[in-house]
């Protein structure tokens, strides 16, 4: 009787559970297409089609980034519609600050084992941001790697390219004394500061992943897997009608190592903390965990998703924009003059 021999099969990995996960994005990822993309996927290679006739001087600008520790939210509740939405923000916030249209994204996805219908969940989130970001959908990896994570466990990082005149790139450098802080509301946590929140809720607090959260009224799950907003047909609208001379995406490190970001030297940030008061959930955080003010602001984005330095005599209509826009935004502060060696961001 001959032996039969190993498969990849018993070694962990599935290429037919493989097979099947592709056939159950190519819809989530044909509606992302634009008119650019050129390749079908299951090629080797995303082909997408520059149009140089479209740009006088084309500067190309490239972004990664992944979830984080809110993919364990993710897992706890065994939501995973959403997280990709996540990924898709995180990267693309990133590179519209500098002015740039993001033109395609692709994910990777690496698991222990391959659940089909979980994978086709995320990369259904994935392709929503890339709707709502305006992107296409043009590639990416799934990794099966037995033995490397725990079960159930998976892991998601994504990368971007969009496109920006190189007159048109948004640096900080034109940002001056006196110029307003827009500030455009967060939608949650976003996908920064998961660690410590998960402490807080988990931990200190003792509540469960369907737990409703004092004086929020929803679950512990459907706060902390709000998606992650995204702002780039916002910013872009602005940049068309309006000066902008800096845009800083508050993402991990808050406002207090982000605005600084995009600031000149001999300028600060001013914000004024009446002007954004703290949504319910972070100041929730803040007094379960006793998290001291300048750290909640170095952690969490606290109600405020995306700060733009604009002149003083745009603002008022900046605002009025956003709101037809269905943007919640607000001035919460200005630019001041900073001394040599002083913070560049201060809380009044």
């Amino acid at each position: 009787m001959t032996k039969r021999g190993f498969t990849y099969k018993d070694a962990g990995v599935d290429i037919d559970a493989g097979n099947t996960f592709v056939g159950l994005i190519k819809p989530f990822v044909k509606a992302t297409s634009r008119p650019e993309v050129i390749s079908d996927i299951g090629g080797f290679g995303g082909l997408f089609s520059l149009n140089t006739n479209k740009y006088r001087n084309p500067v190309l600008v490239s972004g990664t980034d992944g979830v984080g520790t809110k993919l364990k939210i993710a897992m706890m509740a065994d939501r995973h519609d959403t997280v990709g939405i996540d990924l898709v923000a995180m990267c693309v916030n990133d590179i519209v600050v500098q002015g740039a249209e993001p033109l395609f994204f692709l994910d990777y996805f690496a698991t222990g084992k391959l659940d089909p219908q979980r994978g086709a969940a995320v990369v259904k989130g994935i392709s929503e941001g890339c709707v709502q970001a305006g992107c296409a959908l043009i590639g990416g990896e799934t990794a099966e790697m037995p033995g490397f994570y725990q079960p159930g466990e998976y892991d998601l990082a994504g990368f971007t390219v969009g496109v920006v005149e190189r007159d048109n790139i948004i640096d900080g450098s034109s940002i001056t004394v006196g110029n307003r802080l827009v500030g455009i509301a967060s939608s949650g946590l976003h996908s920064n500061g998961y660690s410590l929140a998960r402490k807080i809720i988990f931990e200190s607090m003792g509540l469960g992943i369907d737990s409703i959260l004092p004086g929020l009224g929803i679950s512990a799950a459907d706060a902390l897997l709000t998606p992650t907003k995204i702002y780039v047909k916002t910013i872009l609208n602005l940049l068309r009608d309006f000066h902008v001379n800096g845009i800083a995406h508050i993402t991990g490190g808050g406002l207090l190592e982000n605005v600084p970001r995009v600031l000149p030297n001999g300028c600060k940030a001013l914000v004024h903390l009446d002007s954004c008061p703290l949504p319910p959930l972070f100041s929730l955080l803040q007094e379960a965990g006793s998290v001291e003010r300048d750290e909640m602001y170095r952690t969490f984005n606290c109600g405020i998703g995306m700060v733009l330095a604009v002149p003083e005599n745009e603002a008022d209509e900046i605002l009025i924009r956003l709101s037809g826009l269905q943007e919640k935004a607000f001035i919460i502060g200005e630019i001041a003059k900073c001394e040599p060696g002083a913070e560049m961001v201060e809380l009044v």
